[in-house]
């Protein structure tokens, strides 16, 4: 039986509210090919045993993990997750991705929310951060949102070394609002933003500036010089952590002047999953608390004097100023954020520190040993973190192919991105890569470059 909670005169009621004619015109911007014309051609229904059978053929038909080394980030990245962080997550008392409803009676699930958002202020340098939006795209896109809210401008400048993901989804949150968007190109030979171009293009009217770092290339950005020019012109910045581990050893961007932090929690406690779910990290400075999307929670104290926990400032559109909101955001990710909590509660300042450093120096070691190879070269001279590219002297698409027949999953081919760079491809090395295993990569690839299978 169909569920259709609305009735044609619910229908026609929200289409005159928005001035769309029908439902066809609602989604006109789909392109028609995309769109089901027909019904689903299903097969018939299955019992539950024979379902069960179904499922176990086809998860036979996947690969073991283990039998293959990994070299392949651009926004997730494979970090060694402790056991403890699925036992504490896995506690019936936290196995949900919500914040209550009638938070009060929570008062656990408030407390680890609570600390998770103290840890992430310690973590980007900021004075207040919410309980976690859905990704690291959608927190940039809420980012600029915001940062229109607080200027009253409608113009937003982003690197190009942003990921490309993100700029996806920031071009549709803001082409639906009518705020433009100019992008920043990187300085060729060193995989950074151009400080010129942003001046250039800085002015009254931009709300803000994005900097990714590190950005979409593995290069780390300087971040002051960017803050001070925006702050120049009245814009805020926005800077974009994509790979948090990296805040072990860079300085935290709170402290060379960003204004909002958006980023991805990924790499805390949270395994690859095949791409999600994943957590979306946002802070900023606490005199744009009311401005910031999603939920807060505040520690307080009741009349007694003992210390609790509440939601506060959640300006979201199930709440009481529904259209007056921040943010349309239906929900958080507060099992992620609880897994990045834990596991940032068990490395600790030194920890984190460390598996920051194991991070860049084994990437470190991984580039020279490939930058030594013959008809290989490193195109970019800033310094990276724990990716970094490299152009090779085949299409990264058919190297890849045959490492992946070796046991090995290769970089990111650029080329699916930037179609002038199908030369090119953006490996990643973390904590979990071995020595060994980096050894065997550019030994492969010196076998590829030389013609071998």
């Amino acid at each position: 039986m169909r569920y259709l909670p609305h009735t044609p005169a619910d229908i026609k009621a929200m289409l005159d509210k928005i001035g769309v004619p029908s439902l066809d015109a609602l989604f006109a911007e789909i392109p028609g090919e995309l769109r089901v014309q027909d019904e689903l051609d299903l097969p018939p229904p299955l019992s539950e045993p024979e379902l069960i059978r179904h499922l176990q053929g086809i998860a036979s038909l996947n690969a073991n993990p283990s039998d293959y080394s990994l070299f392949l980030g651009a926004g997730a990245y494979h970090h060694f997750v402790p056991s403890v962080v699925e036992e504490v997550i896995g506690r019936e008392e936290f196995y949900t991705a919500y914040t209550p409803y009638q938070p009060e009676l929570s008062q656990g699930t408030l407390q680890a929310t609570y600390e998770y958002q103290t840890l992430i202020c310690q973590l980007t340098g900021m004075e207040v951060a919410n309980a976690s939006l859905y990704d690291g795209a959608s927190a940039v896109s809420e980012a600029a949102l915001m940062a229109c809210r607080i200027l009253q401008r409608r113009r937003i400048l982003a690197s190009s070394a942003l990921h490309p993901d993100y700029l996806a989804v920031l071009r549709t949150y803001l082409s639906h609002l009518r705020i433009d968007l100019e992008i920043i190109p990187w300085v060729q030979g060193e995989g950074i933003t151009s400080l010129a171009e942003a001046e250039r293009r800085l002015d009254p009217e931009v709300a803000a500036l994005i900097l990714p770092s590190p950005n979409f290339l593995g290069c780390l950005e300087e971040g002051a010089p960017f803050a001070d020019l925006a702050h120049a012109q009245g814009a805020l910045v926005i800077a974009v952590v994509a790979e948090a581990t990296s805040l072990g050893i860079l300085k935290p961007p709170g402290e060379w002047g960003a204004d909002i932090v958006a980023g991805e929690g990924q790499s805390f406690g949270n395994p690859l999953n095949f791409g999600g779910p994943y957590l979306g990290i946002f802070a900023t400075k606490e005199k744009f608390v009311r401005q910031m999307p999603g939920r807060l929670v505040g520690r307080t104290t009741d009349t007694q004097g003992r210390p609790g926990f509440v939601l506060a400032l959640g300006t979201r559109e199930q709440h009481i100023r529904r259209e007056k909101a921040t943010s349309n955001i239906c929900t958080n990710e507060a099992l992620c954020a609880l897994a990045a909590a834990v596991h940032l509660c068990l490395l600790g300042p030194q920890g984190l520190h460390q598996l920051a450093l194991l991070n860049l120096q084994k990437a470190h070691y991984a580039k020279q040993q490939i930058a030594a190879l013959s008809g290989f070269q490193l195109p970019f001279s800033a310094p990276t973190y724990n990716e970094f590219v490299v152009r090779l002297p085949r299409p990264a698409k058919k190297i890849n192919q045959r490492l992946m027949g070796q046991g090995i999953i290769g970089g990111l081919n650029l080329g699916r991105f930037f179609p002038e760079m199908k030369d090119y491809s953006l490996f990643c090395v973390t904590e979990m890569n071995t020595k060994e295993q980096i050894d065997r990569l550019v030994s492969s690839l010196d076998e590829l470059a030389r013609g071998g299978e």
